[in-house]
């Protein structure tokens, strides 16, 4: 006769893992009991389709999913993980974490859900929607990954007049003390002034590259894909092999072990050099001397402290200059914190901002590549090959054209977050309306970042406008740059606007030296390449949804009256 088999323990805590949580010591694994707790962990579709995420996006997300459930349930956590089948009903709804997250519950019926912040508001509201209509508790607790919590920066808001990165990046060296050193003539008292004593060393930075090209460079690491993510690769090629770009050259840290061999391999090989050409371009080069480590530190596979410091240590053992380690440092422990803040403070009003009224459509070319604007091509090209393309290629070629032909800021923001590796909406969202549209009107940059054709060819040496069939240097005419059209026809529609900047002040006086006629000229050929890229974005794949173009209603706040509280209910 043998006895009935024990009933399960009750669960207390379901711990909800997101995709970019990849942290086993994450706080919501605070006080996690194996013996009642559980991971819950789910790939759905309308992650990659809300947007239409590009395949080498989704496959990192899954890929590094799929490496981490498997490591918690060898460290003995019950992990519940469901996945992505290689096909789906084509009349059944998109599934989504709320309806993954309900089937759950009725499954396992925990007492309480546990989760670390999310990076994204729209997926915060949906679980939080789905934990109250379930009857439960949702423990959402603060995200470590962060050197500045959002109850912090909101107290630097609020004691700030106008918001600048300057101030809010030397805070954080301070209370850290990265790059900070005694004062002259005190070497054993504390670290209080800047190490070089300067906060700054953009005039050593940001050189273009000699006629001759780079120097020959560093080969960043490539990780060759296991057994998990080869069978990821196939689900993403079956199932979103529609989507926009590429797997072959997938080869992306997906474990926290890779993403160190990708940060010792960033500090040893181009860490010395990345100051003098991190604003530098070249064609077919997507990498230079930048890190690719911001799809690690975004999936949460590496902390940015230990990146910091990792950073700092060089410098301090006189591996790395102080120009190139105080240029990286300033990305990490500056924006990446300062865009983080402004998110969760102002969001969701932010996301809706569009200071300049730009209300046209993404070009079709951003979803393809096929552009004869050879700079425009090339960037687009590997970020559709690689999911990646560093800053200067976001900010200053896709940013500017999008920027100066007027396209709305929203649009721009669902391409940058569909298209990159290392895109999460609290990082890419800010960055794309605020710094590269200036969709907010001057919150997170005192500018707009306007320039001419001339700006890439410096910036390349000439080498990506040699092959183009348009002139950096030509204002009107076939064979005019569209940048230097656009810049100019940019300048005379925000004319008064710009003036009252004093940062543009000297870019609108330029336009006194320009006779009416040409203005005219520079207007009407302008409007007509407007035309033509709005006939071909409606026709063009993954155009925007319907409604998609309609502004938002007068009056929206800027933001929520306790951001911190209705979006974290943190202590």
């Amino acid at each position: 006769m043998t006895s009935p088999a024990a009933a399960p323990p009750p669960l207390r805590h379901l711990v909800l893992v997101l995709g970019d949580q990849l942290d086993p010591e994450a706080a919501a694994f605070d006080g996690f009991d194996p013996a009642q707790d559980a991971v819950w962990m789910a790939e759905v579709e309308e992650e990659s389709t809300h947007v239409p995420s590009s395949q080498p996006r989704i496959a990192l997300f899954l890929a590094a999913m799929r490496h981490f459930a498997r490591a918690q349930a060898l460290r003995g956590r019950t992990v519940h993980y469901t996945r992505l089948m290689p096909h789906r009903d084509p009349a059944a709804p998109p599934d989504t974490l709320a309806t993954q997250l309900a089937r759950a519950l009725a499954r396992l019926r925990p007492r309480a859900l546990v989760m670390t912040a999310p990076g994204e508001a729209r997926v915060l509201a949906a679980l939080r929607a789905q934990a109250q209509a379930a009857g439960l508790d949702l423990d959402v607790r603060e995200d470590r990954h962060f050197l500045c919590s959002v109850r912090d920066f909101a107290r630097h808001a609020r004691s700030r007049r106008q918001l600048r990165l300057e101030w809010f990046y030397r805070e954080l060296r301070q209370r850290y003390r990265v790059l900070m050193d005694p004062a002259p003539g005190d070497p054993d008292g504390p670290p209080t002034q800047p190490s070089g004593g300067r906060w700054n060393f953009d005039p050593e930075n940001r050189e273009a590259f000699p006629a001759s090209g780079p120097p020959p460079v560093p080969v960043p690491p490539a990780f060759a894909p296991d057994a998990i993510t080869r069978e990821v690769l196939a689900l993403v090629a079956r199932r979103f092999g529609h989507h926009p770009g590429e797997l072959a050259s997938f080869a992306w840290p997906v474990t926290r072990g890779q993403a160190l061999q990708a940060l010792q391999a960033f500090i040893a090989q181009r860490l010395p050099d990345f100051g003098r050409w991190q604003d530098a371009l070249w064609p077919d080069q997507p990498v230079l001397w930048h890190s690719q480590l911001s799809a690690a530190l975004n999936l949460k596979l590496l902390h940015p402290a230990e990146v910091v410091a990792a950073t700092e240590a060089a410098y301090r053992a006189g591996h790395a200059p102080l120009a190139s380690v105080e240029g990286f440092i300033r990305q990490i422990l500056g924006w990446r914190e300062y865009v983080r803040g402004l998110y969760w403070t102002r969001m969701p009003a932010y996301g809706q901002l569009n200071a300049l009224d730009a209300q046209e459509p993404l070009p079709a070319f951003y979803w393809t590549g096929q552009t004869p604007m050879a700079c425009l091509a090339d960037a687009i090209g590997q970020t559709l090959a690689h999911g990646y393309a560093h800053h200067i290629q976001r900010l200053m070629v896709t940013g500017l054209y999008a920027l100066l032909l007027g396209v709305r800021p929203q649009a721009v923001h669902r391409w940058y977050l569909a298209v990159y590796v290392d895109a999460v909406e609290w990082v890419e969202l800010p960055n794309t309306l605020g710094m590269s549209q200036h969709a907010d009107g001057g919150v997170m940059a005192s500018k707009p970042y306007i320039a001419s054709g001339r700006y890439i060819e410096r910036q390349s040496a000439g080498r990506l406008c040699a092959g183009c069939r348009y002139r950096p240097g030509e204002r009107v005419g076939p064979q005019a740059c569209p940048f230097t059209t656009l810049y100019w026809d940019f300048l005379m529609r925000h004319e008064a606007r710009l003036a009252a900047n004093p940062r543009t002040v000297m870019q609108v006086r330029n336009l006194a030296r320009i006779a009416p006629a040409e203005r005219q000229a520079i207007a009407t050929q302008a409007q007509a390449w407007r035309e033509r890229s709005r006939a071909e974005a409606a026709a063009g794949p993954w155009a925007e949804p319907p409604g998609a173009g309609v502004p938002p209603a007068p009056g929206v706040p800027a933001a929520a009256p306790d951001p911190q509280a209705t979006l974290f209910d943190l202590p």
